[in-house]
């Protein structure tokens, strides 16, 4: 197996691992604020330490870490899906269908990101959920995807096993799901965890902002606590070292697997490495 792709399946594996088991053996109770407290760095009772509303921190990393992977995953799944089947429509079809859609997706891609999210996440203000902020950074997911599966299409459409199977009488969407979706698999694979990933980045920004689910203690929004608490000017290094470290690991399973996947899917990378 290749080693990149290996190290971030280990890492993700243990991320899952953490954050599965530990919900086993961590009372989840333990992550919503006290009404006395006091921050407390670890101890055998809380290793992770405690922030300044008393929540354990070892059970707002298992909580936060299936959070925001939650929404990242939700976010990921929703902006490959809609960017693969605009993409395929417009590729495979052609004509005005693909001229209008290249043109809304070369418009959209050129709108700032974040400044729309920001906008839209302000419109629920006190009212967002995990759920909302996943459908929120998914209203923009798609149109990195629909750009980069439109070029794959646009080149496995004039291929020859394609048209033999158009002059055999295929349907079009016979040809998709049957000769030019598996192919797309390992392209679509990588895609799904770019996708991932970056609906992660966007929600952790925007939870940094203080523009996440207020009442539900994703890493984002730990960060923004601790940031709100002035952590750093009070030495509470426990309360930033917590969520830094899972999101790391979690980046770098992410870019591990992405690169892995690439050289797996690309024959000059694989024979490269």
């Amino acid at each position: 197996m290749n080693a990149r792709l290996a190290g971030g399946l280990l890492l993700l594996g243990l991320l899952v691992a953490f954050a599965g088991l530990g919900a086993l053996f961590v009372d989840l109770a333990d992550a919503q604020p006290l009404s006395a407290a006091v921050a407390r760095p670890p101890s055998a009772e809380y290793p992770f330490g405690t922030d300044s509303a008393g929540r354990d921190l070892l059970a707002v990393m298992v909580v936060g870490t299936l959070l925001t992977a939650k929404v990242g995953l939700l976010a990921g799944i929703i902006g490959i899906g809609v960017g693969t089947t605009i993409a395929f429509i417009a590729a495979y079809y052609g004509g005005w269908v693909d001229r209008v859609l290249s043109l809304v997706i070369d418009v959209l891609i050129t709108v700032p990101g974040l400044l729309v999210l920001i906008v839209i996440a302000s419109a629920w203000p006190g009212r967002m959920t995990t759920t909302l902020m996943a459908l929120v950074i998914a209203s923009l997911a798609w149109r990195d995807p629909a750009r980069q599966i439109r070029a794959q299409v646009l080149v496995m459409r004039e291929a020859n096993y394609v048209m033999m199977a158009r002059l055999s009488g295929r349907s079009g969407m016979a040809i998709i799901f049957a000769e030019m979706m598996p192919n797309l698999l390992p392209y679509l694979g990588a895609g799904l965890v770019s996708a991932v990933s970056g609906a992660i980045l966007a929600s952790v920004g925007l939870e940094a902002l203080g523009l996440g689910p207020r009442h539900e203690p994703t890493l984002g929004m730990t960060i923004y606590w601790l940031i709100f608490e002035g952590a750093f000017l009070r030495g509470m290094w426990w309360w930033i070292l917590a969520p830094l470290t899972v999101l790391v690991l979690l980046f770098v399973s992410m870019y591990l697997l992405l690169i892995g996947i690439d050289e797996f899917a690309n024959p000059r990378l694989r024979r490269r490495a």
